[in-house]
C-alpha cells in the first residue's frame, strides 16, 4: 500500500474558483490511477480543528486556489521548504490567514508533515458562484494527475533508502 497520504482540498465552493481544491476531490477520488492509502478530505474554508488531522502525517498535499500572478488555470507545485517559503512570502493561497496560520501552528507543535506540498491553481474569478470558470475546470484533470504523480514520487523515494530527500528541484515548476 505504501505511505499514507492526506490530500486536503481547501476552498469555499460558493465563491467560484475559490472552491477549486474542494471540487478536485471528487475527480481525484474517482480517478482510476489513485493509489491505495490516499485519503481525500474536504477542508472547506479551513479551521484550527484540521491541525489535529494534519499533525504528524507522513505526507500531506494541499490543493487550493492561489494568486500566482499567472493566467487562470495555471498550476504550480510548491513542495517542502519551498511551500513554507511561499506561505510566508506574502504570496498566499486565497485563504490569506487560515492556511498559513494552520501550518504555523503545526510548526510550533513540531508536528508539520515532513513530506508536504501545495498544489496551487490560479483562479479566474473569486466572485459569487457555485461553478468553476472554464480555465480552472479544464485544469482540474491535470491537477489530479500532478497529485497522483507526486504521491508516486514520494512513495518511490521513501521505499529507496538511497533516494535523495530533496528528490529534485522540480518543486517550483509550472506543470502547465
Amino acid at each position: 500500500m505504501g505511505m499514507p497520504v492526506l490530500v486536503l482540498g481547501v476552498g469555499n465552493v460558493l465563491l467560484s474558483d475559490e472552491g477549486a481544491g474542494v471540487h478536485l476531490l471528487s475527480l481525484l477520488k474517482n480517478h482510476p490511477e489513485l493509489p491505495e492509502g490516499v485519503t481525500c478530505l474536504d477542508g472547506g474554508t479551513l479551521g484550527f480543528e484540521l491541525a489535529s488531522v494534519m499533525a504528524d502525517l507522513p505526507a500531506l498535499i494541499i490543493v487550493d486556489a492561489a494568486n500566482l500572478g499567472e493566467n487562470p488555470g495555471t498550476i504550480r507545485l510548491f513542495e517542502g521548504a519551498e511551500m513554507d517559503l511561499w506561505m510566508s512570502g506574502g504570496r498566499r493561497s486565497a485563504h490569506e490567514v487560515g492556511l498559513s496560520d494552520l501550518l504555523d501552528s503545526l510548526k510550533l507543535d513540531d508536528a508539520l508533515p515532513v513530506r508536504r506540498a501545495l498544489v496551487a491553481i490560479q483562479p479566474a474569478s473569486l466572485g459569487w458562484g457555485t461553478t468553476l470558470t472554464p480555465p480552472v475546470s479544464v485544469a482540474l484533470p491535470e491537477v489530479a494527475v500532478a497529485v497522483i504523480h507526486l504521491i508516486r514520487l514520494w512513495r518511490q523515494s521513501s521505499a529507496d533508502p538511497f533516494a535523495n530527500e530533496e528528490h529534485s528541484h522540480e518543486n517550483d515548476r509550472n506543470t502547465r
